[in-house]
């Protein structure tokens, strides 16, 4: 008996040991695919002007907007004298009684809607240009 006892203790040692490390068992190895996500790219800010630039009433607007005073007191999205035009556009909807009143307010100048400095009638400017000129102002929301 005194012999059993340590077969016994070595075949059960041997057995453990044996199926801690797996002896005699059928494994099947899987190969997990590990998916990286890479995060998106930081949306780049774009200016107004490049939001727009293919617009016919951006570049019919613009162009006549060039070709009068008003980026002498006005900038698109920086007030200097008068205010930014996306100010404007913020403040009023693209609406047609909108754009007639602010091409009306164009052409006859006015004060105290954006401060004490009066705004410059523009009595040569057609209400015609005057509306494409507002309705470009109007259409750079941020």
């Amino acid at each position: 008996m005194k012999i059993t006892k340590p077969i016994n203790f070595a075949i059960a040692a041997m057995a453990g040991l044996a199926f801690a490390c797996g002896g005699g068992e059928k494994t099947t190895e899987t190969t997990e695919t590990e998916t990286v996500v890479t995060p998106a790219a930081p949306e780049v800010e774009m200016s107004l002007e490049e939001k727009y630039q293919d617009d016919p009433i951006y570049i019919k607007g613009l162009a006549k907007l060039k070709a009068s005073d008003c980026t002498s007191c006005h900038m698109v999205e920086r007030k200097i004298v008068g205010p930014s035009y996306a100010d404007v556009a913020a403040k009023y909807e693209a609406t047609d009684e909108n754009i007639t009143m602010l091409a009306e307010k164009v052409i006859n100048g006015g004060v105290g809607v954006w401060g004490e400095i009066p705004m410059p009638p523009h009595a040569a400017l057609s209400l015609e240009d005057a509306k494409d000129m507002v309705s470009y102002v109007l259409l750079l929301k941020k």
